[in-house]
């Protein structure tokens, strides 16, 4: 038996099937316009749909991509691009909800338009069309070289004038970059999706879209996310503080517009708890170079006299090397301290005074070109050769002498590079430190969501290390970093270094308590493994206390601190981390493996 609706939807695919050019499909109107929502990322709120089109069913040119690459073919993209505008506007007309409709024209589209309109012809059409230019935003799409930014530029100021705003959309692809938004300067700006696809793990795209806030800051842009399908990559443009968001997590394009999030995105929204923003593992120092540790003294050539050296050191005492230089290439290196001590020796000057410096240089010194990087100073500071530390090196530009720099230079710039790294993140574990520990307890307490801070400490740590060295003291360090991380949600959980054995994790987990016990008891039981067959067989090891007195030491294990932090409990971190500090050494001192501060 055939029902009306089954003998329709024949009929449907019966026109779709004949239809096979973009032509026919929109002579015989048979272009749908859908629309998906654009979310307000603080409340959930749905403040706009974009209109998006879907080709006859039952056919290729269904899918957008088809029906645009047809297009091109049938050389009719820009009547295509109209089409699809007047259906949605034709479409939207008939749903009265209240939000901005997005409509898409590429840019060399939007100025065929407003030459064959005009400003107040496009206000004719919407006006049959019963939409409001206020209510209206022409996305640009543009992927394609503009043929005319000029008359995109007065394009856009005509529909402006009339109460239309203008949106940049896929922001960062193709030929959407920075000077558009410059000379165009849209009310919102749509980031590509790519960059928010994977950003929950992805420190480089989570660092592009914190400089994008910047310039849409600059140009007092609405930012939109493009492309949120998940989640995780819901909460980290929420935290971001990105104001709009659109993707098929928030709401897929249907044939009518929705005046409501899903329950799943809504929960989300709603939701206290904070995303764990991923750290960049940036390399420490990567933009020094040996360029800024050389300073310009003046050379000498080889054939300088021994007396005339003397002469310019004793006339500046500061100088504590001179290179010595032939047509702009240095080939040695008078170290004031060894030239003075040779120079003072009796009859030296009688005998020598009128030779060539060079013959009491350093021949052989340390060179660095100036780009030399730190990574590859910081191995000049292991090398075999340490004569450098007392008699410097020189800097050259492509061969030719630049500068010299001295050890004590170079020992001071590697440390304090690797000291203010460390603050960011730890170069034995690359977890993050305390300045990343810092702001994400600042990120929990703003949000108002209730967490746990934990101080994990390992008890007799320094017996282990003076007995065993360093190196394994440093794999013990790793153990604990895996134990810990391999046991905290990487969604929800921060764990943090703060340098030494001493590491802090911020639990949003609601299981914190069962996490907290698993890791004390796999780590001591793993941490055991690190100790010799004599110390397994006596069950510890005989070291120095801190008072150097020596003393028999059972394995090292892990003591925890933890401290409930509920909403308006503390307003600055260093209190947190002050707290959870105490907590952990109740912990210690208790030899309880486990405190709780207020249980």
């Amino acid at each position: 038996m055939t029902t009306p609706a089954l003998e329709a939807i024949r009929q449907s695919i019966h026109v779709a099937v004949k239809i096979k050019t973009v032509r026919e499909a929109m002579a015989r109107d048979a272009l749908q316009a859908h629309f998906q929502p654009i979310v307000r990322l603080n409340d959930g709120v749905v403040v706009a749909h974009e209109s998006l089109i879907r080709g006859p069913q039952g056919t290729e040119l269904a899918f957008p991509d088809v029906l645009f690459a047809a297009a091109r073919i049938e050389n009719l993209t820009g009547e295509l691009e109209q089409h699809c505008v007047k259906k949605g506007l034709q479409t939207w007309s008939k749903h009265s909800i209240g939000t901005k409709l997005f409509v898409n024209l590429s840019a060399n589209a939007l100025v065929a338009v407003i030459k064959q309109l005009g400003g107040s012809g496009v206000l004719e059409a919407l006006k049959a069309a019963s939409v409001a230019p206020s209510s209206l935003v022409v996305e640009i799409t543009e992927h394609d070289h503009i043929h005319n930014l000029g008359r995109l530029v007065e394009g856009v100021a005509q529909l402006r004038g009339h109460g239309v705003q203008i949106a940049l959309d896929d922001f960062g692809n193709g030929h959407s970059n920075l000077r558009l938004w410059a000379e165009l300067r849209p009310e919102i700006v749509k980031i590509d999706k790519y960059f928010v696809s994977g950003s929950p793990t992805d420190a480089v795209k989570v660092q592009t879209l914190r400089g994008l806030m910047r310039f849409a800051e600059t140009f007092n842009t609405t930012m939109v996310a493009e492309g949120i399908e998940t989640a995780d990559e819901l909460k980290v443009v929420r935290d971001l503080g990105i104001e709009l968001g659109q993707g098929y997590f928030l709401g897929r394009p249907s044939a009518a517009p929705v005046p409501t999030l899903t329950p799943a995105s809504q929960a989300v929204i709603s939701s206290a708890e904070i995303a764990v923003l991923p750290e960049p593992t940036r390399s420490a120092g990567s933009d020094f170079r040996a360029e800024q540790l050389a300073k310009p003294v003046p050379p000498v050539e080889s054939s300088a006299m021994v007396d005339d050296v003397a002469r310019l050191f004793a006339k500046d005492e500061s100088l504590r090397a001179v290179a010595v230089v032939d047509s702009g290439r240095p080939s040695a290196l008078l170290v004031r301290q060894s030239f003075l001590n040779q120079y003072s020796k009796q009859y030296f000057k009688e005998l020598y005074g009128r030779k060539p410096c060079s013959l009491f240089a350093n021949t052989s010194p340390l060179m660095l070109d100036k780009h030399t990087g730190l990574e590859a100073l910081t191995e000049v500071l292991t090398s075999a050769d340490q004569r450098y530390l007392t008699d410097g090196f020189i800097v050259t530009e492509g061969g030719r002498y630049l500068g010299l720099g001295t050890g004590e230079q170079l020992v001071r710039v590697v440390t304090e590079v690797r000291m203010e790294a460390a603050r960011h993140a730890n170069p034995l574990t690359f977890l993050p430190g305390n300045i990343p520990i810092s702001e994400h307890i600042s990120r929990l307490l703003a949000s108002g969501v209730d967490f746990v801070a934990c101080y994990a400490d390992l008890n007799d740590f320094k017996p282990f290390n003076d007995h065993y060295g360093y190196w394994r003291g440093d794999e013990m360090i790793r153990l604990l970093a895996r134990t810990v991380v391999a046991r905290a949600d990487a969604r929800r959980d921060f764990v943090g270094h703060v340098g030494g054995d001493d590491f802090v994790v911020l639990f949003q987990s609601g299981d914190w308590l069962e996490r907290c016990e698993e890791i004390i008891s796999v780590f001591n039981e793993r941490a055991s493994t690190l100790f010799d067959a004599e110390a397994l067989r006596r069950g510890g090891i005989d070291a120095e206390d801190r008072h150097g007195v020596m003393r028999f030491f059972k394995f090292t294990t892990l003591s925890i601190g933890v401290v409930r932090v509920r909403a308006g409990q503390f307003t600055k971190p260093e209190d947190v981390a002050s707290a959870a500090a105490s907590a952990k050494h109740h912990a210690k001192v208790s030899a309880l493996g486990l405190f709780v501060d207020g249980a």
